[in-house]
């Protein structure tokens, strides 16, 4: 399994050969406990990595809290019991996955609290690599739904695709003639001319990109109705309340910032029980 897979990987980076300062300290026959912090207000994600860490070492985990949940300052966010010597070793790491993982759902709730349910907010492939299963769903514990996750789910024609063909109109019908009759086709298009011939063309849903406030406005004016459209490029807490403020309304809005403008959240791990 994946999961399994990267958390050996990375307590392979961490630990290496052996913990130099743990193995010099602490005797192999000591066991203890300790406990997850929050240091800061958050939104918790990231449970099922640390349970998975603190396994791989021979340590059990009980998680104090769901993913999702609304944490204070000072919450307990699981406990940790076992040989001592595990516990120290896996604790750093277990902490990365954790304070990552939280900050984008604590990003992501912002962003979905400033649309407030005028449309729904989607994340992007823009994700660390062998860590998108994982942030993508820390995105679904802030509240926020996923975009494809993948090449192999979805499509989307983008500028590239169609500089690469020479036209909108042939990059779909080329997609149209390789994709099954249930796949949507999605085009990136950045005003209403370039909507207007992907719609033409057979397009199922429009990526509005990378539009100016009053070009978004126009564009959604006069594609409402007619296509699913989804709203990219810039897209902040400001920006989306301002979209949910005054219609016309997109369907989406894409968020790539949920997961590479998250800053990690505060936490730590304190020793509770030492023979």
């Amino acid at each position: 399994m994946l999961l399994e897979k990267l958390v050996d990987l990375a307590l392979e980076e961490d630990i290496g050969p052996g913990d130099i300062t743990t193995l010099a300290c602490v005797p192999a026959h000591l066991e203890g406990g300790a406990r997850i912090v929050t240091r800061q207000d958050l939104v918790l994600a990231g449970q099922e990595v640390a349970e998975a860490v603190f396994r791989a070492r021979g340590s059990k985990y009980r998680a104090c809290a769901a993913d999702g949940d609304n944490l204070g300052v000072g919450s307990t966010v699981g406990e940790i019991t076992g040989p001592l010597r595990s516990i120290l070793m896996t604790e750093r790491v277990a902490l990365n996955f954790l304070m990552e993982l939280s900050g984008i759902a604590s990003t992501t709730r912002l962003h979905v609290e400033a649309a407030a349910g005028a449309f729904a907010v989607v994340d992007t492939r823009k994700t660390t690599p062998l860590h998108r299963s994982l942030q993508k769903a820390a995105v679904r514990a802030g509240g926020a739904r996923n975009h494809r996750f993948s090449l192999f789910d979805g499509v989307l024609v983008k500028d590239n695709h169609i500089r690469a063909v020479g036209s909108i109109t042939e990059a779909v019908h080329r997609v149209r003639s390789r994709a099954h009759h249930l796949m949507r086709i999605q085009v990136e298009v950045r005003n209403v001319a370039e909507g207007r011939e992907a719609l033409a063309a057979g397009a199922d849903a429009l990526l509005l990109d990378n539009m100016g406030t009053s070009a978004l406005r126009h564009a959604l004016a006069v594609f409402k109705g007619k296509v699913l459209l989804e709203a990219s490029g810039n897209m902040t807490p400001e920006r989306l309340a301002m979209l949910a403020s005054t219609g016309p309304r997109p369907d989406l809005v894409s968020v790539g910032g949920l997961v590479h403008q998250a800053r990690w959240v505060d936490l730590s791990l304190e020793l509770t029980a030492v023979p």
